[in-house]
């Protein structure tokens, strides 16, 4: 598997951190451009990419906000529109020789928190939903939909852009909703069940239409981790390497060595189904020195989870070689 970090699309000193720390393979996270948008066209798609390979890293994923919002999760008036710019990114990813899009179907609310400096281990902060809380809010200003409204959206997405994926040699790896609840402020969610993603992967049956496996959203699902990746084995694209304590109701981000999960036996699940693809950190607290100015996202935090990782990668490896 490939190991590797969220880095900006313009060199900075987190570049050559990621570098020192063995990490050859960037994920492209629009959240790091200014205005959070990603282009669908070829030129500025190759000039990010040969800017990462210029410095020695390879770009394996991009993420975020990739083409596609709430005009075609809703179903809304330009969807076809919205639907072709993502299969012209998909087409030249595949051109430029990137692996890898992760998209979400969250409509209406996206990755939701309503703490963002929740004290943990060693005063490091950290962040947290609470439903009780969220709920109080006010309800988006979107059209009325119902669940199966959203299942029928992403059946005509997928019936669209999975052969392109498959034309253009990218695998698509679908995100969690965040948190796996059936709604927040009353806006349906789907994406948040085991059987959920079964019925994803069954709209369209291809290696190109995926999972990425946000291990933190499985885990306050209730579900065991190492059990549901050798659930779908082969259909994992990408991994979030990431824990939480709680559940879909109430739950805190966790460094990674200090959750409920067991990660060695994640890790060596992801072993033994012969995933191969990207992998990096995600959601880590904000340690001292760090401003968390970018919760969830800050240095330090994702370079421990890095070395981690790296230390679980080595004791599955000593662990197969002691089996043989």
């Amino acid at each position: 598997m490939k190991l590797s970090l969220i880095l900006p699309p313009t060199p900075d000193e987190r570049w050559d951190l990621a570098k020192q720390m063995g990490v050859t393979d960037a994920v492209v996270h629009t959240l790091e451009i200014g205005d959070g948008t990603c282009p669908h066209e070829y030129d500025p798609l190759l000039q990010w990419v040969n800017r990462f390979r210029n410095a020695g890293i390879d770009v394996a994923v991009f993420e975020g906000s990739v083409p596609i919002s709430d005009v075609t999760r809703l179903g809304l008036p330009g969807r076809d529109e919205e639907i072709e710019k993502f299969c012209t990114f998909l087409r030249n990813l595949g051109r430029i020789g990137v692996p890898v899009v992760c998209y979400d179907w969250m409509g209406g609310i996206r990755w939701a928190r309503t703490a963002q400096s929740v004290p943990t281990r060693g005063g490091a902060v950290t962040t947290a939903y609470d439903n009780e809380q969220m709920s109080a809010g006010p309800t988006p200003d979107i059209p009325d939909l119902t669940a199966e409204d959203l299942w029928d959206n992403l059946e005509y997405f997928l019936e669209r852009v999975v052969p392109v994926a498959e034309e253009a040699g990218v695998k698509l790896g679908l995100h969690p909703d965040d948190p796996p609840r059936e709604e927040v402020r009353g806006v349906p969610r789907i994406i948040n069940s085991v059987e959920a993603y079964d019925r994803v992967l069954d709209i369209y049956d291809s290696p190109h239409n995926g999972v990425t496996f946000c291990q933190g959203n499985f885990a306050a699902m209730g579900v065991d981790i190492p059990e549901t990746i050798r659930h779908f084995g082969d259909r994992i694209n990408f991994v979030h390497f990431r824990d939480v304590d709680g559940d879909a109701d109430k739950f805190v981000e966790t460094f990674h060595d200090d959750g409920p999960t067991d990660m060695l036996a994640a890790m060596k699940a992801y072993k033994d189904v012969g995933f191969d693809g990207p992998m990096r950190p995600d959601h880590v607290p904000t340690m001292a020195g760090e401003d968390n100015t970018n919760p969830g996202y800050e240095t330090k935090g994702r370079l421990f989870a890095i070395g981690y990782m790296k230390g679980l990668l080595e004791q599955v490896d000593a662990d197969a070689d002691a089996d043989n």
